[in-house]
């Protein structure tokens, strides 16, 4: 007599060792995946089934104009909106830069690094986050003495701090003059290559997302419309990009 089939879950626990071994390096691979996002406020549909991977390491950058759902994505993967659809495979508490650093202004700044950490991380662990964004020295010091370019080191070291799989950057450089974000972007790439975390950046700059990321993605009416990678488009991806969000170069 024959054997009933197995079922597919069976025949998925019989799989070689290797097999089941190469899927698990895969998803370790990871730092977020994201498979048929939905996001809709009333009648709008801010994000449309969208699917997005981000590897640990990899530097993600988002463009897409004004309404596009770039914000609310980032809020979603970092758990402050509740999609209406679709899975996030994400760490449970990733970290976030916003545009302004949300620093305490009644705590000095190593208590401000060390914020929801005090116990695992404490003075020294906040002392050595501020060393690392070239803040050395300044435990003691309190916020208002800060630029808005200290400021925001302040808030990438608060947020690296962890050691995060995950790093959330929503227009952190925007307020800045021009000098102070070309500093706090060589900044980033370089602690970004120390704790290699994944990471994704909402930015309407085209220039900056061309500097920081290994990839560039383009949303548009809540859906990835583009993705490129800058090392395969030598000296044209800057024309592409601003045609994909409707600007005529020259």
């Amino acid at each position: 007599m024959n054997q009933p089939t197995a079922p597919s879950r069976d025949r998925a626990a019989a799989a070689p060792s290797h097999e089941r071994e190469r899927e698990r390096i895969s998803t370790q691979a990871l730092a977020v995946s994201v498979r048929g996002l939905k996001r809709r406020y009333g009648s709008r549909v801010v994000i449309d089934s969208l699917d997005l991977d981000i590897q640990k390491g990899e530097f993600v950058a988002l463009l897409g104009e004004s309404g596009c759902g770039k914000t609310t994505l980032l809020r979603a993967l970092a758990g402050l909106d509740q999609p209406d659809a679709g899975t996030i495979r994400a760490p449970e508490r990733p970290s976030v830069v916003f545009q302004e650093p949300r620093l305490l202004p009644w705590a000095p700044l190593w208590e401000n690094v060390a914020l929801g950490h005090e116990r695992t991380i404490g003075r020294d662990g906040a002392a050595r986050a501020l060393a690392e964004v070239g803040l050395a020295g300044r435990e003691d010091d309190w916020p208002r003495n800060l630029s808005g370019g200290q400021a925001q080191r302040v808030a990438l070291a608060r947020a690296l701090v962890p050691d995060p799989a995950l790093l959330l950057l929503d227009e952190p450089f925007a307020a800045l003059d021009a000098l102070t974000r070309i500093k706090m972007h060589g900044l980033v790439k370089e602690l970004v290559a120390l704790h290699q975390p994944g990471v994704l950046i909402v930015t309407h700059d085209v220039d900056e997302a061309l500097t920081l990321a290994d990839r560039i993605i383009v949303m548009r009416a809540g859906r990835i419309a583009a993705s490129f990678r800058p090392k395969d488009h030598a000296g044209t991806l800057r024309s592409i990009l601003l045609e994909e969000l409707g600007v005529q170069s020259h």
